[in-house]
């Protein structure tokens, strides 16, 4: 049960620069053990339980369609890295590794918040609900770029 297809591939990374701010999309980011991504707001703030959020690519496709859109920009969902090819949920409680260095570990799911209704538009919270995606604690740091592979460790 442990065994999962093929590896998933980073495809975007934003970051959180103040509240209410746009995300800040970047190419590459630093991940820091104990802080989270260098220039988010939340970087050493939060519990390190949710030091980093991830979304699936594919779910935010379920999103679009339900809220009968053609796609949702993935900074409306203010979650730090979309992730594509990889069933983040079937990570529960593992580790897995991000490009050559940075380990992260799945500490649990990322639920929408209020925030989605003025993000999405009337009924973005229920569109979001189990498509939310995951949070993570950094076992491992290190720099991590877009297009890298995501392996289940």
């Amino acid at each position: 049960m442990q065994i999962h297809p093929h590896a998933g591939a980073l495809e975007w990374i934003g970051l959180r620069p103040g509240r209410d701010a746009p995300m800040q999309v970047v190419d590459e980011v630093e991940v820091q053990p104990g802080q989270g991504l260098k220039g988010d707001r939340f970087s050493g703030k939060n519990s390190d339980k949710r030091a980093v959020t991830l979304i699936h690519a594919e779910h935010l496709t379920a999103v679009a369609s339900y809220l009968h859109r053609e796609d949702v920009d993935p900074g409306l969902v203010r979650r730090n890295l979309v992730v594509r090819g990889l069933n983040l949920l079937a990570l529960k409680e593992r580790q897995f590794r991000i490009g050559e260095e940075v380990i992260l570990e799945w500490t649990g799911e990322c639920h929408p918040c209020s925030k989605m209704e003025k993000n999405l538009g009337p009924g973005g919270y229920n569109a979001m609900r189990q498509h939310g995606g995951i949070t993570a604690r950094v076992i491992q740091g290190g720099t991590i770029r877009r297009g890298d592979a995501i392996v289940p460790l």
